[in-house]
């Protein structure tokens, strides 16, 4: 049996890293924890950004260029909703409105969103594990200068313009991590756990925020490695840069490597970077980040494991629960 790894995504960038490792490893050895803070109801929808952003790339679906939701889409359904007054800010494919549904029609039925996400990749071809962080609601919002905003609308309706002032995970408190997220990150037989080139966060924090699975990374034997979102003071997608700056944080490779500190063993950066000062029980790397093709997401996969192979747990002893 291979070496199990176990990677934390968010969406987009994490999903490119996600499908580099399926190409690494063999697809029984691969179980991605993924982000659901940004899970919303739109339209009498579930919708779930982050799963559908990693199913589409490991199946092979993912629209590269616009970097989110299905290629080859068409949108004849939200020309329709606009033309009744519709809501129709949130866009919903033609093609991707297909998973929307089902996933909403078996939720409904009464399965829960992990019995629903193992389903949809089984019929999609999909060998590695998928797993929602929690089949729990957490949802992430925003304080911004006019109070609390939910995430998409936020993100999608406003396009990021508010300023971040303070993030919360409502429902992380009381929320159970789903049971085979925890088993994973300790298993006896796991090789790397991996934080992906996610928004630390809206993507990675609400999943470290669900109860016992920082616990159960901390104890884990395997190390742990960390890609950075942040490439020359710019986050490669989404509004990571402009939260850092609006939350008071330097906005370098640095900085999140700091907020990482105490949980990650290896932290890699972009090789265009310049190394940060030195971080207490974590080792700082330089290796070639941006993802542009699918032979960049296989090299810094294979990066990211060779880490593994030559890293060991740096002084988490004493936070092991």
């Amino acid at each position: 049996m291979s070496a199990r790894v176990v990677a934390l995504s968010g969406g987009v960038g994490g999903a490119k890293l996600v499908h580099g490792l399926s190409l690494a490893v063999p697809a029984s050895a691969l179980t991605v924890i993924v982000n659901t803070g940004d899970d919303f109801e739109h339209l009498g929808l579930h919708i779930s950004p982050d799963i559908d952003s990693v199913v589409y790339a490991l199946a092979g679906l993912a629209d590269a260029q616009r970097g989110w939701g299905r290629a080859e889409e068409s949108w004849q359904f939200m020309h329709a909703l606009k033309g009744l007054g519709g809501a129709h800010w949130f866009q919903l494919g033609d093609r991707d409105l297909a998973m929307h549904v089902e996933r909403t029609q078996r939720l409904a039925q009464g399965r829960t969103l992990s019995e629903v996400t193992a389903q949809l990749c089984a019929a999609l071809g999909i060998g590695v594990r998928v797993l929602p962080m929690s089949d729990d609601a957490v949802r992430t919002q925003v304080r911004s200068d006019s109070g609390w905003l939910d995430f998409q609308d936020y993100f999608v309706r406003q396009q990021c313009r508010p300023a971040v002032r303070e993030l919360r995970f409502a429902g992380a408190a009381s929320a159970r991590a789903q049971p085979e997220v925890l088993a994973a990150l300790r298993s006896p037989e796991l090789r790397a756990i991996v934080l992906c080139p996610s928004n630390p966060f809206v993507s990675l924090e609400p999943i470290l925020a669900v109860p016992g699975i920082r616990a159960a990374i901390m104890g884990a034997s395997a190390p742990v490695i960390a890609v950075t979102p942040i490439i020359g003071g710019q986050a490669v997608k989404g509004p990571a840069a402009k939260m850092m700056a609006e939350l008071g944080l330097e906005v370098s490779a640095g900085a999140v490597a700091r907020r990482y500190q105490g949980l990650v063993d290896v932290f890699v950066l972009d090789s265009s970077d310049a190394m940060p000062a030195e971080i207490a029980r974590m080792r700082l790397v330089q290796a070639r980040t941006l993802m542009k093709n699918t032979d960049d997401r296989l090299q810094l996969a294979h990066s990211v494991l060779a880490l593994a192979n030559g890293s060991r747990r740096r002084g988490h002893a004493e936070t092991r629960r």
